[in-house]
């Protein structure tokens, strides 16, 4: 048995927590997993992990040992890569960590579809409303629904992300139709707490382009923008939801939209991935598959009449 194979058993068994769920996510047995540990071990004559019934826990060598173990297996894949690279095919395994909102909206067929057009990729899609470190956590892209920040990364956009203000139309009635955003703040607020505006809506004069920032308030906060639109439709409050979760409801006029040439235009949906010396050619065929797929089914109109 060969030492790589013994490193990706070490390896699966730290980043899965224990020889249980290694065994669940390779396929393999515990019994398996745990005999390539053990000659991992007897092989450098050092003991990686302290084994109890219920976890496993990394000793001070195989603390040492997982990181360049991680970093070697990391260059093997690269070196792999390029040579596939060299021959135009992509293969092997792609990590992709997208939030939630993204993969239960249509947005996440663009996902499916890829995974069917190529089937010499496997996808590891992680699904996460949490900001994930690509480098820490060893994935491969991220798709980020945000005003882009991170210089550390490579970004290519795929499409726009419109938000829209809007509320029922009974709320309207009762509250007021808001002609202006200083409006809101004496309204009852819907909070996504997954949005980084949170409690703080930033809107821009039309005219001038300035910001205008404007405090909210509400007693429904939610980390789900589905469930924020939920509450919404329940007469809850105002809220500030991705365009293409509100736009169903806009159309069957139960939301209304408000002030939307106050709301600004500058979030988008995009790929993000580590700088590196040699892109694995899964990591490009995937970016360019999603620009095709934002391209043709533009997420600014209803994609189930894309052609």
């Amino acid at each position: 048995m060969d030492t790589l194979t013994r490193m990706r058993a070490f390896l699966a068994v730290v980043e899965n927590e224990g020889f249980s769920a290694a065994a669940r996510k390779t396929g393999r047995s515990k019994a398996l997993l745990s005999k390539y540990v053990r000659e991992l071990e007897d092989e450098l004559g050092v003991l990686l992990i302290n084994r109890t019934t219920r976890q496993v826990a990394l000793t001070a060598a195989g603390e040492v040992y997982v990181s360049r173990a991680s970093a070697i297996l990391a260059d093997l894949e690269t070196l792999n890569d390029e040579a596939r690279e060299a021959t135009g095919e992509a293969k092997g395994t792609l990590r992709v960590t997208a939030a939630r909102t993204f993969g239960d909206a249509e947005l996440g067929l663009s996902l499916v579809e890829f995974s069917a057009a190529h089937p010499d990729i496997s996808l590891d899609l992680h699904l996460n409303d949490s900001f994930v470190n690509l480098l820490e956590e060893n994935f491969d892209v991220a798709i980020r629904m945000t005003r882009l920040t991170d210089s550390a990364m490579i970004a290519r956009r795929l499409g726009s992300l419109d938000f829209t203000i809007c509320a029922t139309p009974d709320f309207l009635a009762e509250h007021g139709t808001p002609t202006h955003p200083s409006q809101i703040s004496r309204m009852p607020a819907v909070i996504d707490s997954n949005a980084k505006v949170l409690y703080n809506w930033t809107f821009r004069d039309p005219a001038t382009g300035d910001p205008i920032p404007i405090s909210v308030s509400g007693r429904f906060s939610a980390n789900s923008p589905y469930t924020v639109r939920a509450a919404t439709l329940a007469g809850l409050g105002i809220a500030m939801l991705p365009e293409f979760v509100a736009r169903p409801e806009i159309a069957a006029g139960r939301l209304v939209s408000v002030l939307d040439d106050y709301v600004p235009k500058d979030a988008g949906i995009y790929a993000v991935f580590p700088h590196r010396r040699h892109l694995p050619a899964r990591t490009r065929v995937f970016v360019d598959f999603l620009a095709t797929w934002f391209r043709k089914n533009n997420p600014g109109r209803d994609m189930s009449a894309a052609a």
